[in-house]
């Protein structure tokens, strides 16, 4: 199986995974605590990659999940997974870095402006 078979339907640009946030998806952010730490979506669920399989009962099957990590490599590997669990999953194409150049909001864990690490 190829790791992206559609892309047009797995991975999205930030401006449509805002969108989608917007409009009730949930936003899962696969990234270590460290990272998530410095700077994530205020709208995002932290979830570290490692935890995904066993965090999966948690996860909200009649919404659209959108997966995020600091480029997109992490979070693809998830969508991939979360796809063939059967959830409507997508991935942010370039994760946190391309959602921070798109302009949308990054957070630090003390509420003050975040930065991607």
């Amino acid at each position: 199986m190829a790791s992206h078979p559609t892309p047009e339907l797995t991975e999205i640009a930030p401006a449509e995974a805002h969108q989608l946030v917007t409009r009730g998806a949930m936003l899962l952010d696969v990234r270590e605590p460290d990272e998530w730490a410095a700077g994530h979506a205020p709208e995002a669920t932290h979830v570290p990659m490692e935890q995904v399989t066993a965090q999966r009962a948690a996860l909200p099957p009649d919404r659209r999940i959108v997966a995020v990590c600091r480029s997109g490599g992490r979070s693809g590997k998830v969508t991939e997974a979360l796809t063939s669990w059967g959830f409507d999953a997508v991935n942010l194409a370039g994760g946190m870095q391309a959602w921070a150049a798109a302009g949308f909001e990054v957070v630090a864990d003390d509420g003050a402006p975040g930065t991607v690490v």
